[in-house]
């Protein structure tokens, strides 16, 4: 009941079905456009379709008209200069993820930004090396060329060294990568990207983040441990971690456990204090100047056998032309590789969308990216996409537009032309203990099992199954078996939906599940069915049966038995053993009932028999002559709540149409409710209507149809003996 303080409304309208809806409100009629006029209004151009297309494809010329110099260059600046120091840090410790020579990490920060400054949609992710993807690249790389030397014979191998061949076999993947994202934004596929649910995402990085750690332990303990990849090669590597551990070398150990703890330190005092400092502290920036200082100063590598970046040549490689062969042993790695990247990726730039009040485009992030993967394959880059705390410093330390990126690009061109002698001396374990720390955004997404355990466990399976399956059988297979895990959910919710009985809230017009409410009012003899999800070929038996189950019977076994004990009757009339009595009828016969022989053939008796012939009709709910068993039908109206059916197919189509008549031929009216005006559309074409089933059991709302249904039957009288009446006879 409402509060006396309530807001209240009251609306007088006619009670209205489909069909007087229509009589009454003229609707618009539209005209659809065809697959030609489609096909001709897409190759039609004019000049502002191609200035559109133009903005579209340059995204730059957009935000730079809009540049604000004064306001905006010195955030820029001081943003680029910021997210260039860490791209520097981060390309290096990523291209040894990658089982690349480090330098290599500098020429992933450097062209596909280049690229992305110019098609990209997004003002303020970072792009560069991910630590997934580059996971991802090592997996290719170690499988195509492990270190006892490459187990292809692919032309152009000859003459290289087994860094070089791991450089090609990136670089083409890498490619083949980019191509594919190009692809799949030219023809407008973005949303291919919808498919991979935060959960499944969250699971797959947890799942990364796990192997990255255990591949970066052999540069934390010093220890030398190659590559694996496949199924189980998590399992494998940790084995030969133990089995080694009694050579750890102490000082990478010591330095890395130093440089973890204070960076690990100083990032929690940034995130706690952003909001007062000016800028976050570039602490990995520093601790690795300072380790790279300490390095040469004690000459770690000679004195300690410490592992170092070792030698950095200064410039740029030439552009090479992918190797043919390599993209076509390595397709089946570079597709989940494109769908990772640009999902991470576009995620990314869709929070700083928001929270900058703009707009990205889907389709456009995937030109963007494809392009530039491809230009930097061409330069001997791998994988890029976007770094989350790479990005996170971007936009922290004011970057307002992708001219942060530029700057950011600057910084590394200066490192790689200039000054990267200086980093040689910088040992991989402080690589190693940085990208460690790092990891932290995504183990952490661990806690969010019991919250979804406890919110959606459905959702909780496919992060379990998602991060397991990677964890044990590698990244690839790994977002396989989450993606199939996540469609099972699907179709299992689409498939088992909730149905349920409603009843209407006492005073209202409103109507809720039955099983949740204590003030309701169901009229006897009518049932309001809901099915919350769409109906087709999959769940429109469980429909059928969910619907058998709420009315508490089966109306095809009611329909059997009644024409069974109607043939029964009219043999009984025939041999006289059943008399025709002023209030009822009289079986006179001493012996049993015996049933009609014609029942073989079942079909015959799924449908009315026309037994007009008989002199009576019979009250099924009535006391009936002993043996002469028919279950009885309490129920006069069903009313099917269709306000959250999307769709129906063909089989559903046929299905519900044989489910209502089944209810029709043993009395009870059906009524359908909120029906889309597509769905009653397709019930048009599709000839669902014909001499039992009328377009007149459609209702706009529920409540207009149990008002329709109250009216029809004020009350309700079963009687309970045969009744015989002129000029025909009923029970």
């Amino acid at each position: 009941m409402l509060r006396p303080t309530g807001k209240q409304y009251v609306v007088t309208r006619p009670l209205y079905s489909e069909d007087a809806f229509a009589d009454e409100h003229a609707k618009v009629r539209r005209q659809r456009k065809t697959t030609r006029h489609h096909v001709k209004d897409y190759f039609t151009w004019n000049s502002k379709r191609v200035k559109n297309a133009a903005l579209s494809l340059l995204p730059i010329v957009g935000w730079m008209r809009i540049y604000r110099l004064k306001e905006w260059l010195l955030s820029d600046i001081v943003s680029g200069v910021s997210t260039g120091l860490v791209a520097v840090l981060q390309g290096l410790a990523y291209a040894l993820l990658a089982s690349l020579p480090a330098w290599y990490g500098l020429f992933t920060a450097f062209f596909p930004v280049i690229v992305y400054l110019f098609l990209g949609t997004s003002r303020h992710i970072s792009v560069g090396a991910f630590p997934v993807l580059s996971l991802m690249v090592s997996a290719v790389v170690t499988r195509m060329v492990p270190d006892e030397g490459s187990l292809f014979n692919i032309t152009g191998f000859q003459g290289l060294s087994i860094e070089e061949q791991r450089v090609m076999v990136a670089a083409s993947v890498t490619f083949l990568m980019g191509l594919m994202q190009l692809a799949m934004g030219l023809l407008q596929i973005g949303f291919i990207v919808m498919y991979l649910s935060d959960t499944l995402v969250s699971g797959f990085t947890t799942a990364a983040a796990v192997h990255i750690l255990v591949s970066q332990l052999k540069f934390v303990l010093g220890l030398e441990v190659r590559g694996l990849s496949g199924p189980l090669s998590i399992i494998y590597t940790l084995q030969k971690i133990f089995v080694q551990i009694e050579k750890t070398n102490m000082c990478d150990l010591a330095t890395s456990l130093v440089i973890m703890v204070v960076v690990f330190l100083v990032k929690e005092l940034n995130d706690r204090y952003k909001a007062k400092l000016p800028v976050p502290i570039p602490v990995e920036v520093i601790m690795t100047v300072i380790a790279c200082g300490i390095s040469y100063a004690f000459d770690f590598k000679e004195k300690f056998k410490v592992d170092v970046v070792g030698h950095i040549p200064m410039g740029y490689e030439s552009p090479v032309a992918p190797n043919m062969e390599i993209i076509g042993h390595t397709a089946v790695e570079a597709f989940p590789m494109a769908i990772v990247g640009f999902a991470v990726a576009f995620s990314v730039a869709k929070v700083y969308a928001v929270k900058h009040d703009y707009t990205i485009d889907g389709n456009q992030e995937l030109i963007a990216f494809g392009a530039s993967n491809i230009f930097g394959a061409a330069f001997k880059s791998f994988a890029a996409s976007t770094a989350l705390s790479r990005s996170a410093v971007q936009e922290s330390t004011g970057g307002k537009t992708q001219i942060a990126g530029l700057i950011s690009a600057l910084i590394v061109m200066v490192v790689t032309l200039a000054i990267g002698f200086l980093l040689e001396p910088l040992p991989k374990s402080v690589l190693g203990a940085v990208v460690i720390v790092n990891l932290k955004g995504m183990l952490m997404q661990v806690c969010d099992v019991p919250y979804l355990w406890r919110r959606d466990r459905p959702d909780c399976v496919v992060w379990l199954v998602t991060c397991l399956a990677s964890i044990l059988l590698g990244l690839d297979l790994g977002l396989a078996v989450g993606l199939g895990a996540e469609l099972i959910t699907v179709v299992f919710r689409t498939q088992f939906p909730r149905c349920s009985v409603l009843a209407n809230i006492t005073g209202t017009d409103i109507y809720k599940d039955r099983k949740d409410y204590v003030s309701i009012y169901e009229p006897e003899g009518v049932k309001i069915f809901r099915i919350p999800s769409p109906i087709f070929f999959a769940n429109i038996d469980f429909f059928r049966g969910k619907l058998v189950e709420a009315v508490g019977f089966n109306p095809l076994r009611v329909l059997r038995k009644r024409n069974k004990a109607m043939r029964t009757i009219r043999k009984l009339l025939e041999k006289g053993e059943l008399q025709m009595l002023p209030k009822g009828l009289l079986f006179t016969s001493s012996g049993p009932i015996e049933e009609c022989e014609h029942y073989s053939n079942m079909e015959d008796l799924d449908k009315p028999i026309d037994f007009k012939d008989l002199p009576l009709r019979v009250n099924w709910n009535s006391d009936l002559p002993a043996n002469i068993q028919v279950p009885r039908v309490d129920v006069h109206s069903l009313i099917l709540d269709f306000s959250a059916v999307s769709f129906l197919d063909i089989s559903a189509l046929k299905g519900l149409k044989a489910a209502i008549k089944e209810f029709i031929w043993v009395e009870v009216e059906v009524y359908i409710v909120a029906c889309d005006a597509h769905i009653l559309e397709k019930l048009h074409s599709c000839m669902f209507f014909d001499e039992d089933i009328k377009s007149s059991m459609f209702f706009l709302t529920l409540h207009d149809a149990m008002l329709h249904v109250s009216e029809k039957h004020p009350v309700l009288v079963y009687l309970s003996s045969f009744q015989i009446s002129e000029p025909e006879t009923k029970f």
